[in-house]
Formats: structure tokens, sequence, C-alpha cells
């Protein structure tokens, strides 16, 4: 296995560098502040080409792979957005990028995907509901035929970036379970518009997360058009799966990411505290420990993730590489972003020492989009052999 980045590689990590470092931890305080879409950023990582850096190079994406796109997500949450960089880029170019082009029509395609990659549509996905959560498949929202389409009904929770999204991926059962030949069959996927008749929403108050909105949707008689059919009908739940984990990938780069902004935050503190005999903080092992622990987990974290992201870009399996690295990633995270904020003492409690907000933001991702016990369920299942626990 070649470790080295290729000069095209090398361009991409450049560039996001170069976005990230124009919106620093400032900026990210600010827009956390106020609760609101940092959509300056995003344009600016649009503009660069990163958005669509793993979409089809017909629709304006630069037709790269899972692999570079984890490299950007993880340079552009070191400069400063942390964690909820890895969900601006599940919302937008997986959620509706990767759907769209793998599954997608070719009429969805030519009208959604260079939308996405300029940055212009921003995407959403409807899948978690209050009485299913992780169990998907007990998923209750109904999309009944009409006509040559269908009409929806349900109600979703927990779903990101609905306040500014113009496209919605919609999972609902289009056969109920009682007719289906199997739990997985009889799930559908459809990309909608948000703005649309009988479909609302309402903001859910959160810890983290700001400058993404969780909310709660509700769809009533919501009418789907036949072209909005993404992938296979009754069949989505293969389809699913792929979405669902390359968006393990983007979320596991962004904590990796988010982690070593962590670190160099409590370094740099740490050289300049001097307390006792005039020595750095920085110099006594309990300080150093911690934080080189946090630093060798999260490179561990890493490498598997570029190993789950190059399987997918050779069109091998790469699910049980994903799931684990996101794992380790979010726990990698969780920790060290603490343990810096240790090595700060009360500062570390302080808002303009920003580690706080990455410690709120990082927390989210032991037990979102998966939870860490559903992933060590699919770790025993599938990778050692053993019977299902639940």
């Amino acid at each position: 296995m070649d470790f080295q980045l290729n000069d095209v590689q090398r361009m991409m990590v450049e560039s996001a560098r170069q976005v990230g470092d124009r919106f620093g931890l400032e900026y990210w305080r600010e827009h956390d502040a106020k609760k609101t879409f940092p959509a300056e950023f995003w344009r600016a990582v649009c503009d660069a080409g990163l958005g669509g850096a793993a979409l089809p190079e017909a629709h304006g994406g630069s037709g790269l792979g899972m692999f570079e796109l984890a490299l950007i997500v993880d340079t552009l949450a070191s400069c400063g957005g942390g964690s909820t960089v890895g969900q601006l880029f599940m919302i937008n170019p997986i959620f509706g990028g990767v759907s769209i082009s793998r599954f997608g029509t070719e009429r969805m395609q030519r009208e959604v995907l260079p939308g996405i990659v300029s940055g212009e549509i921003n995407c959403s996905m409807a899948l978690t509901e209050p009485d299913a959560g992780t169990n998907t498949l007990e998923l209750k929202t109904f999309a009944r035929a009409d006509g040559d389409g269908w009409r929806v009904t349900g109600r979703k929770v927990w779903i990101t970036g609905v306040a500014s999204a113009h496209k919605m991926l919609v999972v609902a059962r289009t056969k109920k379970l009682a007719d289906a030949s199997s739990r997985t069959d009889g799930l559908s996927l459809f990309m909608i518009d948000v703005q649309r008749d009988g479909l609302t929403h309402a903001p859910i108050d959160k810890l983290g997360t700001c400058t993404l909105d969780s909310s709660s949707v509700f769809f009533d008689d919501v009418r789907v058009e036949p072209h909005e059919l993404i992938g296979t009908l009754h069949g989505g739940w293969r389809e699913l799966l792929d979405v669902l984990n390359t968006e393990r990938i983007v979320t596991t780069a962004g904590l990796v990411g988010s982690g070593d902004l962590a670190i160099r935050l409590a370094v740099n503190y740490a050289n300049d505290r001097k307390v006792f005999a005039g020595r750095a903080i920085s110099s006594y092992q309990g300080i150093q420990f911690p934080l080189a622990q946090g630093h060798a987990e999260l490179q561990a974290a890493r490498l598997l993730n570029h190993k789950a992201a190059c399987n997918f870009d050779q069109g091998v399996s790469y699910g049980s590489e994903a799931n684990a690295a996101k794992l380790l990633a979010a726990q990698a995270c969780s920790s060290v972003t603490e343990k810096a904020m240790q090595a700060l003492g009360g500062m570390g409690y302080a808002k303009e020492f920003h580690l706080e907000r990455l410690w709120r933001d990082c927390r989210l991702f032991r037990f979102a989009p998966v939870s860490e016990e559903m992933v060590l369920n699919f770790i025993a299942n599938h990778d050692l052999g053993m019977p299902r626990s639940y």
C-alpha cells in the first residue's frame, strides 16, 4: 500500500487548507453562538471545487474518489470547523450527491447534481423516526401509490439541515411489512423538494452542532413524482446502506480532523502557560501523555478510514472498515477533546478558547449517525460470525 499522496491529492489538501484558514475559529464560534448555517464557508468550499470532488465530471464534479473527499473533510475540520464539517459533506455530497450519482435517474442527475457541486442546492436526508430510531426496518413512513407517483405520510426526527435544504432524500415504505417478502423488502428512496405542500418541519433545541439545525419533519399526504424515485422501487435497502456507509467515511474524517485541532489548541496553550518554576506546563508528562495517546488513536482511526475510502473507490467491500473507523474516531475525538480541555484547566471551559464547542459537537457522534453499540453489534455479527444479540 502506497501512503504517499499524488500531485492531485496534495493540491486538493492544500486547497482545503487555504479555504479552511479563511474561516477560522472565530468564524465558527460566531455561527455556533448565532445558530446559523455557515453559508459563506460552504460556498467557498464549492467555489474551490471541493464539495464536488467525488462527483462525476459530467455534472461539474472532479470525478475523484471517496479517499480524496476524506482528505478534504479532515483538513477543513482541522482548520477550525471541527466535526460538524463532516455533517456538511454528509448532507450534500453524500445524501444528495452519492445517492443521485449512483442511483438517480438521468433527469435527476442532470437537474440536481450541478447545483450540489456549485453549492446552490443543499440537501438533507429524512430517515430516523421517533418509534424506529436505529431500527430502520421498522420505520412507518409510507408512500402509497397515487397514479404514476406516490403520496407520503409519516414523521421523521433528528433530521439535519432541513432549514437550509432545497432537496430531501426521503426513506419510506412502499410495501406494508405484512405484504413484504422480508423485512428489507418494500423500502424505497425518493429525492423531493423541501418546499412542498404537506411537508412541514420544526427545529429541535440541542446541545451542539448548532451551525446545522436538527428538525422533526412531518409528511401529510406529500405528492412524489415518478422521476423522484432514487434507485429501485421496493428495493432501496441495499442502496440506502451504500449511502450510509459513505456517510461514515466523511463523519470519521471530520472527527479525526477535529481531534487534531483540539490537540493543537491544547499544545499551543500548554507551551505558553507557565505556572511552576517558570516551566511551560507542556513539559509535564501529565499534560503530554493524554494528548500523545489521543494522537495515536486518531492516527489509527484515520488510517482505517482511508482503507474504507480506498475500498469504496476500488469497488470492493468497505462497510466493516467504515463502521469500525467511525467507532474509533468518535471515541478518540471525544476523549482527546476532553483531555485538551483538562490541559487548559478553567480556560478549557471558556468559549474564547474554542474547545468547549469542539467538545459539544463531537459528543453527538458517539451515538450518531450510528451508535457505537450498533457498530459493535455489526462487528460481532458480520466480522466475528457471532449470533445476533438483539
